[in-house]
């Protein structure tokens, strides 16, 4: 549904686990091997994934503005389980946080999480406004305002809305 340009770096990451479920036709990929092996998770894997896919999605509606979709368990719980670890180049002396196990879907989303706050687009991760919607995606605007992950769509469909309410 997204038309924009997918989120840079980490967020990536962050971006195409909560996009696993389409809300408007309830296809989650997560029900496929494909959509699993994309995130490298394996089916025994497929309830705490889609815990922390809504947990991201309620964090993603927030940064928009948005009260969360349904309650959840808060994202710095399922967070607080995933250890990472501090690594530092020899070459250049550059620091990192890295997920201690790589193969953990919830320490590479925390790892993405730490990267996201030093680099300063954590908050640019946001959820389409759209009930029916909730995708995330990745506000490039200038003032960081963005509501829609589609202009053409969700934002065509919610002006319209509000013309034939006048």
């Amino acid at each position: 549904m997204n038309d924009r340009a997918p989120a840079p770096d980490g967020l990536a990451l962050l971006q195409s686990l909560v996009n696993t479920l389409d809300i408007e036709s309830g296809a989650d990929s997560l029900d496929t091997v494909e959509g699993r092996a994309g995130l490298g998770l394996a089916e025994a894997d497929v309830e705490a994934a889609r815990e922390l896919r809504e947990s991201l999605r309620a964090v993603c509606l927030a940064h928009a503005g948005h009260p969360a979709h349904r309650e959840v368990r808060p994202l710095d719980e399922l967070l607080a389980s995933a250890p990472l670890v501090v690594t530092v180049s020899a070459a250049d002396g550059s620091a990192a946080l890295r997920p201690a196990d790589p193969a953990a879907l919830t320490s590479r989303v925390a790892a993405a999480v730490a990267e996201s706050l030093t680099a300063g687009t954590w908050l640019r991760l946001k959820a389409c406004e759209a009930p029916d919607c909730h995708w995330a995606y990745y506000d490039r605007s200038p003032a960081g305002r963005g509501r829609w992950c589609s202009m053409s769509v969700c934002g065509a469909r919610a002006k319209m809305r509000r013309y034939r309410a006048k």
